[in-house]
């Protein structure tokens, strides 16, 4: 393969979606040591590409400067100016990231892209002759994009991350962890059939907030969202809102920190993935089977009602509940998801 060899991975979308793709590239990087690569993604989550040797990260910015096809050329031509690439991984398969592919491939760049299995996960997700059974992880789609490219990539459960110490301006907020355990709850996900309902929630915390020793580290994104926990934890001593108040790379230090993270399908799940914390994650509307699971993360911390036969009704949790009750959380008792915890806890 001669020398430095370097490739541009392109995944374009929510955090929890590019949290999934570090694992991969981590283990790219070392099972390639003549590999670099050059990591296109949404200008926010540079955090997440920070301490890996070899990973460059490249902010795109597709609401500004790289919007529309003009937009993706000079993305395109910005990369070349800095890189001579040999390869292009997209991991996003949409209209974005076909442009930006098609302008390497007019260079003669080798391209590969996720297959992301949309067939089977209509099977999955559709109401009548449901086919329930396990798909292909998002992580190792992943990972078939990079041995397309004649690259190794065998995936183990290794955390990428190491534990964080805690920056002085958290450690004000939080205090010193003191042997505490320290619980992180994520309740909130973009759509509403992927979200506990909150007042379920208050439950689940206030029991376990009866337990000697607990911290609840509340977290969050977005005024309303702050709102909501400021609100949740006046009720509850011992929890501590940390939602809107800290950088990205400062809340992957709390994360780090925690003994496990209660989360939904949602990014901070996959944040808690990236350092081995185990996370009790809580399923609606969707489905472990879907390969959206956290990286590493043991099934038996999933949280889901089994016996419905609508679930799951889609694949990232965006279609309205078509009974309208929303069973699939509503018929979830806030002691499961206690009774989850104590037992990654004790």
């Amino acid at each position: 393969m001669g020398t430095v060899k370097t490739i541009l991975v392109t995944r374009l979308s929510a955090m929890g979606d590019v949290a999934m793709t570090i694992p991969v590239i981590k283990q790219v990087l070392q099972e390639n040591p003549e590999v670099e690569i050059v990591f296109v993604t949404n200008r926010n989550w540079g955090a997440l590409c920070a301490g890996i040797p070899r990973l460059h990260f490249f902010p795109a910015d597709v609401k500004g400067i790289h919007k529309g096809v003009k937009g993706l050329y000079r993305l395109f031509r910005e990369v070349q100016k800095q890189w001579r690439i040999h390869a292009v991984a997209d991991l996003h398969n949409v209209l974005r990231s076909k442009i930006v592919r098609t302008f390497f491939r007019f260079t003669g760049t080798p391209v590969a892209a996720i297959d992301k299995g949309r067939a089977e996960k209509k099977a999955l997700t559709r109401q009548e002759n449901k086919v329930l059974q396990p798909l292909t992880t998002t992580i190792e789609r992943y990972a078939i994009v990079f041995r397309q490219l004649g690259l190794r990539c065998q995936m183990g459960q290794q955390p990428v991350f190491p534990l964080r110490s805690l920056p002085e301006n958290v450690l004000a907020v939080t205090g010193p962890k003191a042997g505490k355990k320290w619980i992180g709850v994520a309740p909130f996900a973009t759509y509403r059939e992927k979200m506990y309902p909150l007042e379920k929630m208050e439950a689940v915390l206030s029991l376990l907030v009866q337990e000697p020793g607990q911290q609840l580290l509340l977290m969050g994104g977005g005024p309303q969202e702050v709102a909501q926990l400021t609100a949740v934890a006046e009720k509850l001593p011992g929890a501590i809102v940390v939602a809107g108040r800290f950088s990205l790379a400062e809340e992957m230090a709390i994360i780090s920190q925690l003994d496990v993270m209660i989360s939904m399908d949602s990014a901070n799940m996959h944040l808690a993935s990236l350092f081995g914390v185990p996370a009790v994650s809580v399923w609606g509307a969707t489905h472990p089977f879907a390969g959206f699971m956290g990286y590493g993360q043991s099934p038996n911390h999933a949280v889901q009602i089994d016996d419905l036969a609508c679930r799951p009704c889609s694949v990232f949790g965006n279609k309205p509940c078509f009974r309208g009750d929303h069973a699939c959380m509503e018929w979830i008792k806030p002691a499961q998801i206690v009774d989850k915890v104590n037992g990654v806890i004790s």
